[in-house]
């Protein structure tokens, strides 16, 4: 068995929290290093300690500002790879970019597809990842990709509130898989809200699938960004007689309006994760955060020591 003295464990500053518990969890040290700029804004890297033949995790979702972020991703990698690293695993909680993995129209990028190139050819050779916004972005790396769910530690939470007469809802046929996965653990029916969209962000709720009348209703998705889709479906359950409304994702991006929508909102509570580091000024009295240090922590100790990722989730 790999010892864990061979185990280093970096961030850089998009979650420095989050890779400070992932560290505690573990029973290692924070690696030593300095994420900083230089006069002119770039991205200036210092690995202060060895790291010849380590195992090292670089922990770095790339959320807001995400081309910062994502930069410093790759220089750390760059970085640990020149100093003779054993191997290097990017552990991105948050993948940016994973919306756009697919032309929808004539000259559209595939960026998904990019920031995984971009990924390989700094020098990664594994990642770990949650709530891909779709699965198949795992195809659009050429090593491996490790992609943990969120929807247990969700379905956990809830199932310690013990809420009676529930129904997970999806917000869009695209996220019925995630609504079904969480109601399945959880012993609930399912029901959808069909929409369309317009435009980028923007949400009509067209119909609304199945019983929701007089129940308890958990909407789930990956990612609230804009927070359009989840609090119209909100406004629609409401009026089609939902009791209680609750909302769930793992990843909350809360661009623009997303808090102030949700604050005025008819949902009791939103439940994330810290996949993304939630400042002061997005903090709100509905908002429940539970920390995902654990799974990455079980991850990290099962890649290491070359066991089953899988049996996480068994």
């Amino acid at each position: 068995m790999p010892s864990r003295q061979r185990l280093k464990i970096f961030t850089g500053n998009a979650n420095a929290a989050l890779a400070e518990e992932i560290a505690q969890y573990l029973g290692v040290s924070m690696g030593a290093a300095k994420v900083g700029r230089f006069s002119d804004g770039e991205i200036q890297v210092k690995i202060n300690e060895s790291v010849r033949g380590a195992d090292v995790f670089i922990i770095q979702p790339t959320c807001e500002p995400v081309n910062e972020h994502l930069m410093e991703l790759l220089v750390m990698v760059d970085a640990v790879r020149r100093a003779s690293a054993r191997r290097i695993t990017a552990v991105m909680p948050y993948y940016g970019y994973a919306r756009q993995d697919r032309k929808t129209r004539a000259r559209d990028p595939i960026t998904a597809k990019l920031v995984a190139n971009l990924l390989f050819a700094s020098g990664a050779r594994r990642v770990i990842t949650m709530d891909l916004h779709a699965g198949q972005i795992q195809g659009f790396f050429d090593i491996p990709v490790d992609h943990l769910p969120g929807v247990p530690l969700l379905a956990q939470y809830f199932m310690q509130q013990q809420l009676d007469d529930v129904v997970v809802v999806s917000p869009d046929l695209g996220g019925v898989q995630r609504a079904r996965d969480l109601a399945e653990r959880i012993g609930a029916p399912i029901a959808i809200i069909d929409k369309r969209r317009p435009e980028p962000n923007v949400a009509e709720i067209m119909n609304i699938i199945g019983d929701i009348r007089g129940k308890k209703v958990i909407m789930i998705d990956d990612i609230i960004d804009t927070a359009g889709t989840i609090t119209q479906g909100a406004e629609a359950l409401k009026q089609w007689g939902a009791e209680d409304i609750y909302v769930c994702c793992t990843h909350p991006v809360l661009s623009g309006p997303a808090v102030e929508r949700l604050a005025k909102a008819p949902i009791k509570e939103v439940l994330v994760t810290n996949t993304i580091p939630l400042p002061q000024e997005k903090m709100f009295d509905k908002v429940k955060i539970l920390s995902v240090a654990p799974l990455l922590g079980e991850a990290i100790i099962r890649i290491h020591e070359d066991l089953s990722v899988s049996k996480l989730f068994d």
